[in-house]
């Protein structure tokens, strides 16, 4: 997870929304990403879209099976989605995302049982230090 909050910290940096995200396999980081929507004027950019199309590049495959991946904020429907279809193994959540997160906040979206892949996740690592880092960003900006 401090890996994720480095990328959450570029993210701050660039006066985009700080949340990080790292993809994890057999030890070894193979993707990370922060949050890129006003850099890339792309509204998917988030840390945890852009995570995968880096390792997936990496490893030259869209299907990152046996990966886990650590993000600071837990992620939105859109960003779930991706997870589920990338076949990530494991989540690791730092802090929640009281208006938009998607896996415990307003919605279960894992939980469901139709989904044609399950994964596990955690919620609450290093979640004071994910969760002063965006709150910090927000509290400049109100």
């Amino acid at each position: 997870m401090k890996e994720a909050i480095k990328q959450a910290c570029l993210a701050y940096k660039k006066n985009e929304v700080p949340i990080g995200a790292v993809i994890v396999k057999d030890n070894l980081i193979i993707g990370e990403g922060h949050n890129r929507v006003i850099h890339d004027l792309d509204i998917s950019s988030h840390a945890e879209i852009n995570a995968i199309r880096d390792a997936s590049k990496k490893i030259k495959n869209y299907r990152l099976n046996n990966c886990d991946m650590y993000v600071t904020i837990e992620p939105c429907h859109m960003c779930s989605k991706a997870i589920l279809d990338a076949r990530i193994k494991n989540l690791f959540i730092g802090a929640p995302e009281p208006k938009t997160g998607a896996v415990f906040s307003i919605d279960k979206f894992f939980d469901r049982h139709k989904h044609n892949h399950f994964l596990d996740y955690q919620k609450g690592v290093l979640e004071k230090e994910c969760a002063s880092l965006i709150k910090s960003f927000f509290k400049v900006r109100r």
